[in-house]
């Protein structure tokens, strides 16, 4: 019986050029809740994917290798089979799932076509960023402490990332804690720098690998109780925000790809080092230290490696998607013994322009902004 799993840490529609790729999109707008929502309908024409098919309240769209869904009601949206967590959950109208145009804006659309994010700088040093240490243990388990397997982690990934010629910079290299504050400080020292947080979870028996990238402005972070005024305030990462998806995806990608673990999704939060950085950035949570099972595995440096190769492959997937060289998304499918089939790349092709629903006044923009 053969497994799915996603191999590339990018997930690309191949499309190149700039703007639409055959004339003026109309994107048929759906009010709700004070928000502005689009179809999936519109959303799998403007990607040039097939028509979309209903199995009750989820809806989904393909072309060749390449996939979206999502289900009325639920914040997870799936590009590629990986997960990602809507900033508002889909919604159905008039029989149409719809997606919110701020998640459109600010998740689908830099996922799906990074090499169009403007002004993206160019890479030559990883900032990595070992979480807590000294003082400060982090999630603990019978096996150890948070703090040194994260260093651990950090410096394996350090060795790996040096011998492709890039530059590394560790905001600690040793058990010493090193504030939030600091921690953005030395990041925000390198303009053409990305920075990835190692973290590991707790909390019950939770399992398995997520990661968290910057919430856009006016979006609840998802480590809150719920919306708040202070959501509106400007950060300086959200200068990034295209640029945070890109990197948070090609990192969680490679994440769920290297480890098998279970997919806890891509989230928005507002911590302090994804936050106050100026820079693309990405934190990661390797397992949970409170899960028996993750935690001894955590506790192997066989384990520690694959992060560390995750690490190497996703800054690897992130230069080549916002860098002139396109790549398109793989899926391989491997048997029980790990062999795997040949490789299938997606066929490019041209959206059509999508016709409006009667008596629903289209926007003629291509993707639409989102506020």
């Amino acid at each position: 019986m053969h497994r799915l799993l996603i191999l590339l840490a990018i997930v690309l529609a191949g499309l190149s050029g700039t703007g639409p790729a055959s004339g003026a999109q109309d994107w048929v707008v759906v009010k709700a809740d004070g928000r502005d929502y689009l179809t999936m309908d519109n959303i799998a024409e403007f990607y040039g994917l097939s028509a979309v098919k209903r199995n009750d309240r989820e809806a989904s769209a393909t072309s060749g290798v390449r996939n979206i869904r999502t289900t009325a009601g639920s914040p997870d949206f799936f590009i590629n089979n990986l997960k990602f967590i809507l900033s508002y959950p889909a919604i159905e109208r008039d029989g149409k799932v719809c997606i919110s145009r701020l998640d459109l804006v600010k998740l689908v659309e830099p996922v799906m076509r990074p090499s169009r994010i403007k002004n993206a700088e160019p890479i030559d040093t990883v900032v990595l960023d070992a979480g807590h240490g000294g003082h400060d243990s982090g999630a603990m388990s019978i096996y150890g402490p948070e703090r040194a397997f994260a260093l651990d982690v950090v410096m394996r990934a350090k060795a790996l990332l040096q011998a492709t010629g890039l530059k590394v910079v560790l905001t600690r290299g040793d058990d010493t804690f090193i504030s939030l504050e600091d921690r953005t400080r030395i990041a925000n020292q390198y303009k053409r720098g990305i920075f990835i947080a190692v973290h590991f979870n707790a909390g019950g028996y939770g399992t398995g690998v997520e990661s968290y990238t910057l919430a856009p402005r006016g979006v609840p972070s998802m480590m809150a109780d719920g919306p708040a005024v202070s959501d509106f305030n400007d950060c300086r990462g959200n200068a990034r925000d295209a640029e945070n998806i890109a990197l948070a995806t090609a990192t969680h990608a490679a994440l769920v790809v290297k480890t098998r673990m279970f997919d806890r999704g891509l989230k928005r939060a507002r911590f302090v080092v994804i936050r106050d950085i100026t820079i693309p950035g990405v934190l990661i949570e390797g397992g949970f230290q409170t899960n028996p099972y993750d935690a001894k595995l955590i506790a192997t440096a066989g384990y520690r490696q694959l992060l560390a190769q995750a690490i190497l492959q996703a800054v690897q997937n992130y230069r080549r998607a916002v860098g002139n060289e396109q790549q398109l998304p793989t899926v391989v499918h491997t048997d029980e013994s790990g062999k795997r089939e040949p490789e299938k790349t997606a066929k490019r092709e041209t959206p059509a322009p999508v016709k409006p629903s009667p008596g629903v006044k289209p926007a003629p923009v291509a993707p639409p902004s989102g506020n």
